[in-house]
């Protein structure tokens, strides 16, 4: 089995150059007539869709994108070295922290939004990770 992230974007462009500046990804090749990327540099490949604001993902009425700042029970987590250097890079590029630096048991972690409306985190382990205990009421 293999697995593939997809990440809906209303602006490819500007997406890619996001995901190239806040994370160090690269692209991988561009498919479907220039409608899909696929950026490479994670263990999985990560493929930014253009899909237009308003535009329905599975036809049923009243569901539409929306790329202002939203909330889903599945976002990306960067697993990164150096917090603070992974943080002001991303925020260099245009993401948004949302709230303090976590410190738990299993490491740091800081929360953020891409210009898309999409949540994701930047993670620096300590020591074995989530192998010390995770309780994920604690993120």
């Amino acid at each position: 089995m293999q697995l593939l992230l997809n990440l809906d974007v209303p602006d490819l462009p500007a997406a890619e150059a996001f995901y190239t500046r806040a994370l160090g990804l690269r692209v991988g090749r561009r498919l479907f007539e220039g409608s899909v990327v696929e950026m490479l540099g994670a263990p999985v490949p990560l493929y930014l869709l253009h899909k237009a604001t308003g535009s329905s993902p599975c036809g049923q009425a009243g569901i539409v994108r929306d790329y202002r700042r939203h909330w889903t029970p599945l976002h990306l987590d960067f697993v990164v070295d150096d917090l603070d250097v992974a943080l002001a890079r991303a925020l260099a590029a245009g993401a948004r922290q949302e709230g303090a630096i976590s410190e738990q048991a299993w490491g740091r972690l800081a929360l953020l939004g891409d210009p898309f409306g999409h949540g994701f985190c930047l993670l620096q382990w300590r020591g074995e990770g989530y192998g010390r205990g995770f309780d994920p009421g604690e993120v």
